[in-house]
């Protein structure tokens, strides 16, 4: 074990990134139908009825589902710890935006959507009770800083009307979320 007393603090290199996220669902077609149907992930492997491996953009994969240890089975009690969410980054708002209609055509209810000032959320639930964030960066100059220059991220309420108004067309619905 590393004491943090006697050892220099460590910095990752700048360059590391999470690469995927490996999830252990219940039923792997209800997932698939989430991740690929809804979500619009492409499949890149499946290993018959037990695990498949999703993507965005042709790389081995971004997502991938599993029912080894979780076949038929609950998602965890609340109150125990665990994966929070499974954040899903998209390269613009109009992207985004097109992410939420779709969530929204499939009739899959939102936990929230905000404004973090580095970022634009929108959170939900996939059908094994896992959470997931939708979001797409703000340019880094307008992040909000301190004025020592220290990033200053806040939550708040995030317009999810104006937000659908950006969607390209495609998938029309007749309102957004009135709750949010």
């Amino acid at each position: 074990m590393i004491d943090p007393q006697k050892t220099p603090p460590f910095t990752i290199n700048p360059q590391a990134r999470i690469g995927h996220v490996h999830l252990k669902v219940a039923d792997l077609q209800r997932a698939l139908n989430f991740y690929s149907g809804v979500l619009g992930f492409e499949v890149m492997q499946r290993y018959g009825e037990g695990a498949v491996f999703l993507s965005a953009g042709g790389y081995h994969h971004h997502i991938a589902l599993n029912t080894w240890e979780g076949r038929g089975g609950s998602p965890p009690p609340p109150g125990t710890t665990g994966l929070y969410h499974t954040a899903i980054l998209y390269p613009t708002r109009a992207a985004l935006a097109l992410a939420l209609r779709r969530v929204l055509a499939a009739k899959i209810p939102l936990e929230g959507a905000a404004d973090h000032g580095v970022s634009e959320s929108i959170y939900l639930r996939d059908p094994d009770d896992n959470g997931v964030e939708l979001y797409c960066d703000k340019p880094e100059k307008v992040w909000p800083r301190t004025a020592d220059g220290k990033l200053a991220m806040t939550t708040e309420s995030l317009d999810v009307h104006r937000l659908l108004s950006e969607a390209p067309p495609g998938i029309e619905l007749d309102s957004g979320p009135r709750d949010l």
